[in-house]
């Protein structure tokens, strides 16, 4: 099942978490390089967003390791200079405007310049500046988020169910920079749950099962394998003969 990879960007090595007696990550292993946008799948309770936020170092793994550019990421903050994120739920002060908000972030990361304003833009940030965030509704306060999550022109982008609550005109605008990013050579991790999504965006597929990877490879693999055309029957054909045997 295995496919070779480019050489890695990031490397998850045998990471375990758990909380209390929950075990939410089983030793996940995975190579990801440049140029890729790799979909991260799987039910409710699969592991995936605290995958996600031990890759962003708001979780951090009882064993295992994670590297960024061959470097442990442990007790370490210098790489989140390469990494953008774009959490499923973002909580800013309410009574911070959206251009406070940007002047913020922007002073916490000392950068002002050769700034990446093309979300910021096509999303109609610019009308919202003013606008408090706790006055914003859940598809305004996500086009924030998007925004903030390619600002920097990180190497990394981890985007957390990325269309949740945008209109479907944010959404194509979102899914036309992830394209853009990908050609630029960046490498994009996205969980989602809309299988259409990740067909539209993703060349590679990682499907968690209980804290567990049972799948890693390219989506073209796994309908192969599967016989299956479609991306959700070749999942759900996968996990019948594969995963639920385990």
């Amino acid at each position: 099942m295995s496919t070779p990879f480019p050489p890695p960007l990031l490397e998850v090595k045998a990471v375990s978490k758990t909380f209390g007696r929950f075990q939410a990550l089983k030793a996940v292993s995975f190579q990801a390089a440049p140029g890729q946008v790799i979909a991260i799948m799987g039910p409710n309770g699969s592991g995936k967003s605290t995958l996600l936020k031990s890759l962003v170092g708001l979780v951090l793994p009882e064993q295992g390791q994670i590297l960024f550019q061959n470097q442990d990421i442990r007790g370490k903050s210098g790489y989140r200079h390469h990494l953008g994120y774009m959490p499923q739920i973002a909580r800013y002060p309410e009574n911070l405007t959206v251009s406070e908000l940007l002047a913020l972030v922007q002073d916490l990361r000392g950068l002002n310049d050769n700034l990446d304003r093309e979300l910021h833009l096509s999303l109609g940030l610019e009308e919202m500046e003013e606008k408090k965030l706790g006055s914003l509704s859940g598809g305004m306060r996500q086009r924030v988020n998007a925004a903030l999550a390619f600002l920097f022109k990180p190497e990394l982008i981890i985007l957390d169910e990325p269309t949740a609550s945008l209109d479907p005109l944010s959404a194509e605008l979102l899914k036309e920079k992830i394209h853009a990013e990908k050609a630029a050579g960046k490498l994009l991790l996205i969980s989602s749950h809309i299988v259409t999504e990740v067909e539209e965006l993703a060349d590679r597929l990682i499907f968690m099962l209980e804290g567990q990877i049972c799948f890693d490879d390219r989506l073209d693999v796994l309908r192969e394998a599967t016989g299956q055309t479609r991306l959700g029957a070749a999942l759900a054909e996968w996990v019948k003969k594969h995963a639920l045997k385990q």
